[in-house]
């Protein structure tokens, strides 16, 4: 894939029928005074046809058509015998919960690899996006995805989820979409729609208005998938109007947070990229998580930057993704 700058930039450009721009991050969103959002198409929209060589099978499923809530089953093709059904894992894509879709290519591609990696089922859930439909909307849409995969469990209607074992479900994503994990996740605890077995936080979008250590020194190129001021435009856009980023939904150790101890009752693995600004806030996380008794397993990979799995535009980033999926691979099965 090639490199994709996000680099935020101002503008006084003026569009002749939505006037000026009022929050910008270069080649990825725009969005104008009276609310008229753009996103240059810089990743290319995919269908879920998968070529025959990797084995795995595609199809697009609709959960929610008034939402326009929808997702993408990856499942391994009947070539591969298995002595059992396989785990479920659910999948969130990142993107600051302003862009991105289940469709980019680069999330396609990666998942196909996972499904060969790990053997699960993957259901990779496309959810509204802000700021047409700020938070709570994509953990709204994360949960009716758990709530449709329960009746799914029950109706069969999708022959690809027939070879899921839905006892051995795990939520997954990266960047905003593990926000959104944590966030369904601890819905879960309280309404036990299905159990999640584990959670796999990768490079987990947080925020806050201190800034940590990473935040403040970590030089970013331009090219950087997360740089300070581009996570600082994705927290006001996606954010409820007037709130800061210590708000719980930015925030997951604030006063109002949900309480860390309910997740002890799910296993976690949180991976971390040592360029990311996000690094600090991370391993802050998980210390909090270990210190609140979660079963926890954290993993830095060393010299690569935020969304390495996915944007592959270093040759470390490939090595350092398929260690990850490796490392997933064995969490699921532990």
């Amino acid at each position: 894939m090639a490199t994709i700058s996000l680099s935020q930039r101002s503008t006084t450009f003026r569009h002749p029928n939505h006037g000026s721009v009022v929050e910008e991050i270069s080649g990825l969103i725009r969005v104008h005074k009276d609310g008229h959002v753009e996103r240059p198409p810089i990743v290319p929209n995919v269908s879920c046809m998968v070529p025959l060589e990797f084995e795995v099978v595609a199809i697009d499923v609709t959960i929610n058509k008034f939402t326009n809530l929808w997702a993408r089953v990856y499942v391994p093709s009947s070539n591969r015998q298995f002595s059992s059904k396989l785990p479920l894992l659910v999948y969130f894509h990142g993107g600051g919960f302003c862009v991105g879709s289940a469709s980019w290519a680069c999330y396609h591609d990666f998942l196909i690899n996972l499904v060969r990696v790990t053997c699960c089922v993957i259901v990779s859930v496309n959810y509204r996006l802000a700021p047409e439909n700020r938070l709570p909307a994509a953990y709204d849409d994360g949960f009716n995805a758990i709530m449709w995969l329960k009746e799914e469990s029950m109706k069969g209607s999708v022959s690809e989820l027939k070879r899921c074992d839905y006892s051995r479900l795990y939520l997954a994503g990266d960047s905003a979409g593990a926000n959104i994990v944590h966030h369904v996740a601890a819905r879960l605890f309280s309404r036990p729609v299905l159990s999640p077995k584990g959670v796999i936080l990768i490079q987990p979008f947080f925020g806050g208005e201190s800034r940590t250590t990473s935040e403040k020194h970590s030089t970013q190129p331009v090219t950087s998938a997360l740089t300070l001021s581009t996570s600082d435009t994705y927290w006001r856009l996606a954010l409820p109007i007037g709130v800061t980023r210590d708000h719980p939904w930015s925030n997951p150790l604030a006063k109002g947070a949900s309480r860390l101890s309910d997740m002890r009752f799910f296993k976690t693995m949180i991976c971390v990229a040592e360029l990311d600004i996000l690094k600090d806030r991370n391993l802050e996380f998980a210390a909090s998580l270990a210190r609140a008794g979660a079963p926890l397993q954290s993993v830095i990979y060393k010299d690569v930057g935020h969304a390495f799995h996915v944007l592959h535009n270093y040759p470390m980033a490939r090595t350092r993704s398929h260690e990850m999926m490796t490392h997933v691979k064995s969490f699921i099965n532990q």
